[in-house]
């Protein structure tokens, strides 16, 4: 007997990023939240972060899953540096660390205007080397995924780290809870999610997008899509610029206006995910307590 399809289709076009027989598989569970998951093509791995139990794990096809760094100080998002490094935001120190080749860390950011981050949460590397990443509350809210603070920044900043300086400077600055971020293909648009209802229903649950200046400036920002179930979390674009977002109930697919053309349905509410795989067609969905993959039709944007 065949199994329950998980897609849900809104629009035709949909039916041309999904595989019809790929179903959705589990690979791993047992985590209190997962993720941040990021693909290492070099290595054939996918690392990705189990918060509350303070570790990074790994997962190969052929070697399953292993323990990659414990404890993680509450690492949540991660991504990789255009050298092939892991980039990490810390909620237990409210920092954003880069994993060297011999494995030691650097601190990339741990403060803004002389006061400590709020708790980094989500974090994406542009083609020129700068490191983006956002700085919601979530981190210090209580002692489950980070130490519980009051915050010392006035605002819940996106921020970019310039490259050549190491200089931080806060590039959005008026998002209630901003969390994952992403860049269109052509790196000329960042959407970044508001997931603030996770804690007051009355505030955003939208992605927003903004156009990108100079490599560096973002100006004409605007709501791209809502999302009608749970929050949207971390998102990911693919390679003819559909944005993928976690939610509630699954995956939510929008095409590049931000209509909704189709949905793949989750077991477990889904924090985030990431293209993988050879040849980046296989997502890889951080949910709850589980980590899942799915084959797609399409491949995605950023570099495994």
């Amino acid at each position: 007997m065949a199994s329950e399809s998980p897609y849900e289709i809104h629009d035709p076009r949909f039916l041309h990023l999904i595989v019809g027989s790929a179903r959705l598989e589990e690979l791993h569970t047992g985590c209190r939240w997962a993720e941040g998951p990021v693909w290492f093509s070099d290595a054939n791995q996918l690392l990705w972060s189990d918060i509350p139990n303070q570790r990074i794990l790994r997962w190969t096809p052929d070697g399953g899953v292993s323990v990659y760094r414990q404890p993680s100080n509450f690492a949540n998002g991660n991504t990789r540096d255009r050298q092939g490094r892991l980039v990490s935001c810390e909620h237990g120190l409210r920092r954003v660390t880069r994993t060297e080749i011999d494995g030691s860390i650097t601190v990339l950011a741990e403060s803004h205007a002389g006061k400590r981050l709020n708790s980094p949460n989500d974090v994406v590397v542009r083609s020129d080397g700068s490191v983006w990443f956002t700085d919601p509350t979530y981190g210090i809210l209580s002692d489950y995924e980070g130490y519980r603070a009051e915050p010392e920044q006035a605002a819940r900043n996106v921020y970019r780290l310039d490259p050549e300086t190491g200089a931080i400077e806060a590039v959005i600055g008026d998002f209630a809870q901003p969390n994952g971020l992403a860049f269109s293909p052509d790196e000329r648009t960042l959407y970044v999610a508001d997931s603030a209802a996770s804690h007051d229903p009355a505030l955003p649950r939208h992605i927003r997008a903004f156009d990108v200046a100079d490599g560096r400036r973002l100006q004409n920002g605007r709501v791209f899509c809502h999302i009608d179930t749970g929050i949207p979390d971390g998102i990911r674009t693919d390679v003819s610029g559909n944005l993928w977002s976690s939610a509630g109930d699954g995956v939510h697919c929008f095409d590049p206006a931000g209509t909704l053309i189709g949905k793949i349905r989750v077991p477990q509410t889904v924090a985030n995910l990431t293209f993988g795989g050879p040849r980046r067609n296989r997502l890889f969905i951080t949910a709850t307590a589980s980590l899942y993959s799915i084959y797609l039709a399409i491949s995605g944007s950023q570099r495994p």
